[in-house]
């Protein structure tokens, strides 16, 4: 039950998550346009976002329906899983518990985003998907880019960012 509620909604939340920075990038999602990322999306996150955007809508360019969307969903996966372990639900500290894993699904999404954009610039460069991938990526990479010096046709910036990841990721799961 564990694994099918973590893969169901690591699925769902990814997607809310990756709707969510999409828009920030001001990333035209081609509602309605078959073979968009948009096409993929919607379908996995409006039965949650298209009522949460009704009460609460975005700041800017940023998506606050589609990222509380996201918490929402693992905040009930967490849920769900303390009260079939039978644990107490009394207190916030589900909430805090729901937001650490929360915080790492993203920094695990970063990490995966960032290892396809890598292995696609490998074997399959100049796709569309690695373009895709790219456009998502250089924003994380652009400011370590700048930090880190050129080493001709080697680019370390990934390799910087994924220490950051983990880093960040071993952070995270010692606050567990």
């Amino acid at each position: 039950m564990n694994l099918l509620l973590q893969v169901l909604v690591s699925i769902a939340a990814g997607a809310c998550l990756l709707r969510c920075y999409l828009q920030w990038l001001a990333f035209n999602l081609g509602a309605g346009q078959s073979g968009t990322i948009g096409a993929y999306i919607f379908p996995l996150t409006n039965w949650i976002v298209i009522p949460l955007r009704r009460i609460i809508p975005s700041i800017g360019r940023f998506d606050v329906a589609s990222f509380l969307a996201a918490y929402l969903l693992v905040a009930a996966k967490t849920a769900i899983l303390l009260l079939l372990s039978r644990a107490a639900l009394s207190d916030i500290s589900w909430l805090l518990l729901a937001l650490i894993d929360f915080m790492d699904l993203i920094l695990s999404s970063l990490v995966g985003l960032v290892l396809a954009g890598v292995i696609l610039s490998w074997i399959s460069a100049g796709s569309q998907i690695q373009y895709l991938v790219s456009l998502l990526v250089d924003p994380l990479l652009a400011p370590i880019r700048k930090a880190i010096p050129s080493f001709g046709g080697l680019d370390l910036s990934p390799l910087v960012l994924l220490l950051i990841l983990q880093v960040l990721q071993i952070v995270i799961g010692n606050l567990r």
